[in-house]
């Protein structure tokens, strides 16, 4: 019997160390999936997807991985998903291989190098969830990383805003947040008792990198613990954004994941989540953000300076 116990034990360690093995290669082999667009546009899956029929999970289902991720990263950038109906893209996303998606978000780009684009968010704060969401208007930029973000007259905190500049402050925003103190603009801590009074996050946290890189951090954790990765699949249209709804639900759920159960809504064009939704272990849902619209954009000096008088600081 002991032997047997450990024959078992043997064989599901070995499963295990090979599920992470296969992730571990997917996610790290980016630049042996990036393709331009002239090799991309060779091959006869992506043909396929650039006309998208009723058979494009069959089609999809007889491909390698590798060839699979090439075929969605096509698909988006030609538009061919949106073209496709609900079912259409209920089958395609049901028949990828688990690792096609964490691997076409790690090849990205996840955002932009500079970017406008407004969100809504919604918070479950001291147990208590919002009557409507903080509606907000966010200005990004990389390399230094430099954000603006405004809360917009339609939504929760109206009229906050705040600005944050890696180069100047990294531990600090300047604007001004919540209450009687809304009046008044001043230097915070990211994480400090104000930053923490409207939103679970830091403002560092605004964006869609952001979103990508706890989807990541989880799919390395779901395949560490040997857990399926396979997500339940449906097309939703949140707040007017149609995306693909891949909703995963971790084997322990808080705080070793992000949530016990998570919905990441899939851009249509862009390999990044629009959309989230996400449960704790008590079955309720703590936060739901909804990215409305997306713009690359370049942004003069003035975007991130205090003393910009389309502000009001």
């Amino acid at each position: 019997m002991k032997t047997m116990n450990s024959q078992t034990v043997a064989r599901a360690t070995t499963r295990r160390t090979l599920r992470v093995a296969a992730l571990a290669l997917a996610l790290s082999c980016a630049t042996a999936f990036a393709q331009d667009d002239a090799s991309t546009d060779a091959g006869a899956p992506q043909a396929s997807a650039a006309s998208p029929s009723g058979n494009a999970a069959a089609q999809v289902s007889k491909l390698s991985v590798d060839e699979q991720v090439k075929w969605l990263q096509h698909a988006q950038k030609s538009g061919a998903l949106v073209k496709m109906d609900d079912a259409q893209l209920t089958a395609l996303f049901q028949a990828f291989d688990p690792l096609v998606v964490p691997t076409v978000i790690k090849l990205g780009p996840s955002g932009y190098p500079s970017y406008e684009f407004t969100l809504s968010r919604w918070e479950r704060l001291n147990g208590k969830w919002p009557g409507k969401p903080a509606h907000m208007l966010v200005k990004l930029e990389h390399d230094p990383l430099r954000i603006y973000a405004k809360w917009l007259p339609d939504g929760e905190h109206s009229g906050e805003e705040v600005i944050y500049d890696a180069s100047k402050k990294p531990d600090e925003m300047y604007g001004h947040l919540g209450g009687l103190l809304g009046v008044m603009p001043m230097w915070t801590a990211l994480d400090g008792t104000l930053a923490r009074a409207q939103s679970n996050h830091k403002i560092t946290d605004l964006g869609t990198e952001f979103i990508v890189s706890q989807f990541m951090t989880d799919a390395k954790k779901y395949v560490e613990v040997g857990a399926s990765y396979k997500p339940d699949v449906e097309v939703k249209t949140v707040n007017g954004v149609r995306v693909v709804a891949l909703t995963y639900v971790s084997p322990s759920g808080k705080p070793q994941f992000y949530a016990k159960k998570q919905t990441l809504g899939l851009d249509l064009r862009h390999p990044y989540f629009r959309t989230v939704e996400a449960y704790g272990d008590d079955g309720q849902m703590f936060e739901k953000i909804v990215i409305d619209g997306i713009t690359p954009k370049s942004f003069d000096a003035d975007a991130f300076d205090p003393k910009n008088p389309d502000y009001k600081f």
